[in-house]
């Protein structure tokens, strides 16, 4: 990712855009499960400690109080690891908030094996999946500093449950500060003609260093960020596919149920091309540094772009 600079992670960027919209709007609530510091919502707190509520760790509880509050018209920010914010209280998730279509919003951290040497228990890689299955709920996944608050401002600004899912370690910065984030949409980070990689989060860096490297092999890739999830944009995902002829997904989850499924199930409905995807193939992670997990499960721009030349050359077999 050396062709990025490195800028602040997703999850300190939420921090501070939590305290700049807590400034703007006193209907604000955030709620926390005793990781506040790793969150980032501990800034918040600080600053606003009559409308922060620590619930300790009782992560069911805290999405049950989140839905309390939003019940009697609080806009809530309810955050901890995302593996707990997901598989722990996914009934409560589903029953309280999905069910009733309550304005919660769930802002999850250390998503994804990037979380490094916490290891499987605490490594999020089905959230996506289960979160994007609940009916009404908007899942997006920002890449950097930039589009992370912008993310968050949106969540706040729209009625309704959100998952948005962020990460611990410092991410490259790949978009430009005048970058304007539109909840729903998806992003052209680099034209082509020959194969349309898409990503979000933490694989879109790695995306777009794989199309500088087959611009060398003399593929013309087109970079297609698509850091909403659900609901997908997916006229730009059929405009990809009709002017491309191919498709390769990255992404740091499971092959099964996250953006490559979705984009999968839309593109066999709309328009049938090649598609290839670079993601954890049914296995759980482990302890280690975040970079050598993401080369030992395949997380990198080598095999966005190798999974491209394969891909490329099934359009003409």
């Amino acid at each position: 990712m050396a062709a990025f600079p490195m800028g602040a992670s997703t999850r300190e960027a939420y921090g501070k855009a939590l305290v700049e919209l807590g400034r703007e709007n006193p209907n604000i609530i955030v709620l926390d499960a005793d990781l506040s510091s790793s969150t980032q919502t501990i800034a918040f707190g600080k600053e606003f400690p009559d409308r922060f509520i620590n619930v300790g760790l009782a992560e069911q509880n805290l999405m049950g109080i989140a839905a309390g509050l939003a019940a009697s018209g609080k806009t809530v920010f309810a955050s901890t690891f995302a593996v707990f914010a997901t598989s722990r209280c996914y009934d409560q998730v589903r029953v309280s908030i999905a069910q009733t279509h309550l304005n919660v919003k769930i802002v999850a951290s250390h998503a994804g094996i990037s979380v490094g040497e916490d290891g499987a228990s605490h490594q999020a890689i089905e959230d996506l999946a289960l979160m994007s299955a609940l009916p009404g709920f908007t899942v997006v996944v920002p890449a950097d500093e930039v589009e992370t608050p912008q993310a968050i401002r949106a969540a706040a600004n729209t009625e309704g449950p959100f998952y948005v899912r962020c990460g611990r370690p410092k991410a490259p910065v790949v978009y430009p500060p005048d970058y304007h984030f539109t909840l729903g949409q998806a992003v052209l980070m680099r034209a082509g003609a020959d194969v349309t990689l898409v990503a979000n989060g933490l694989m879109l860096a790695p995306a777009l260093e794989a199309a500088a490297a087959l611009e060398r092999d003399g593929i013309d890739a087109r970079v297609l960020s698509v850091p909403t999830v659900k609901p997908l944009d997916q006229e730009a995902l059929v405009k990809a596919a009709v002017e491309t002829g191919a498709l390769v997904v990255a992404e740091e989850h499971l092959l099964h149920g996250g953006l490559g499924s979705r984009v999968a199930q839309v593109l066999a409905e709309r328009r049938p091309v090649p598609i290839s995807f670079v993601a954890l193939r049914d296995t759980f992670g482990e302890s280690g540094k975040p970079d050598e997990l993401l080369a030992k499960y395949g997380l990198t721009a080598e095999e966005i772009r190798k999974a491209a030349l394969a891909t490329v050359r099934r359009k003409t077999t």
